[in-house]
């Protein structure tokens, strides 16, 4: 077997030390251009391809939570979820955070100073929420990367991209369908539909309602989680608006509507039925909550494997997956007694199952 060319005839031929070919080789940034040419065009004539060498040595995976304070419940189980995949890979999965502002030029964007080491980090999975400016910086760095679809801000292409999903638009559509069979019309939906996860949510809501005949019903107060379902359920109480069912945006949106429904002396389900999405803290409430479950590490772990085969396979086309969703039935939802003949097209691949 043929011996690889070492660092040091490398450095020899280049006329550098063997620290700047290492440097070079780990692709740092701190190398002046003319000598970095210089080592690059003796590692051609050497048959040395520096970049595969990079690769062969790392074994680090970024996983980067964007603009989140604290790691979500749902974020940390798709972390999880690549961990897993990472590790049975025979790679290591970094966790970061970073924060920025979706409206700073691609190549403007202040990147993790890690990233720039491609022999310590070989390629990123994008989580939390995240503009398409990052996106764009990834690509003309050329990081490998693919990212959580759900949850990107402003107009992107997803095709260009390696993107999972879970199908929140279908979810939403069979739990709006689910309220319907069971005799509810006046249904709201609670969530800021500024943020992208809400409004895919509102759209299969929406189109379930506008397709059954029915009146779509939003709240129009803008902000997240708990405080959300509190002020936007106080709101709709206040306006004496007709309501006999409730789908929250989130779980922890839920618990807001939860607490306002409380202080109004309305019970749930006998009075008011509400329903949350993503089924990460559904049945720690009391009542238990009937929610759209999600499947977030089954979000990781496809993360993880579409950056790794990326890694092997730079050249192939961008992939997308959509991971499906499924209507958990507990305590906070009951039925009406109106009569719902001809007012449902029924699609019967929907996904309900009671956990009473």
């Amino acid at each position: 077997m043929k011996k690889k060319t070492s660092f040091l005839e490398l450095a020899k031929l280049a006329k550098v030390s063997t620290a700047t070919v290492s440097r070079i080789a780990r692709g740092q940034v701190n190398v002046d251009s003319g000598i970095r040419a210089r080592v690059q065009k003796a590692a051609e004539e050497l048959g040395i391809d520096l970049e595969q060498r990079r690769s062969e040595k790392s074994n680090i995976i970024a996983f980067i939570l964007g603009n989140r304070n604290l790691l979500h419940n749902f974020q940390a189980r798709v972390l999880s979820g690549a961990e897993h995949y990472c590790s049975s890979q025979n790679k290591e999965l970094l966790f970061l955070s970073l924060r920025y502002s979706p409206s700073v030029p691609p190549r403007e964007l202040h990147l993790p100073q890690i990233l720039s080491q491609r022999a310590l980090v070989r390629a990123v999975i994008l989580g939390g929420t995240n503009s398409s400016n990052i996106l764009v910086a990834l690509r003309e760095r050329e990081i490998p990367f693919s990212v959580l679809g759900n949850n990107v801000l402003g107009q992107w292409t997803p095709g260009e991209y390696d993107a999972v999903y879970s199908d929140d638009i279908q979810g939403a559509a069979d739990l709006t369908r689910y309220f319907i069979e069971e005799g509810h019309r006046d249904i709201w939906f609670i969530g800021d539909s500024e943020l992208p996860w809400y409004s895919r949510c509102a759209k299969g809501y929406r189109e379930c309602m506008v397709g059954s005949g029915l009146q779509p019903r939003f709240s129009e107060i803008h902000s997240d989680d708990r405080e959300l379902g509190y002020l936007a359920m106080r709101s709709i109480l206040s306006r004496r608006e007709p309501v006999t069912a409730v789908i929250a945006g989130s779980d922890q949106i839920a618990r807001g509507v939860y607490e306002a429904l409380n202080q109004s002396g309305l019970r749930i389900p006998d009075d008011i039925s509400v329903a949350g999405f993503n089924d990460s803290e559904a049945s720690l409430m009391n009542p238990a909550l009937t929610s759209v479950r999600e499947f977030p590490e089954e979000l990781g772990r496809h993360l993880a494997e579409f950056v790794l085969r990326r890694i092997q396979e730079p050249e192939r086309e961008p992939q997308q997956l959509t991971i499906p969703t499924r209507v958990v039935v507990r305590e906070s939802t009951r039925g009406r007694s109106a009569h719902t003949t001809g007012l449902l097209r029924r699609r019967p691949e929907a996904t309900v199952i009671s956990e009473a």
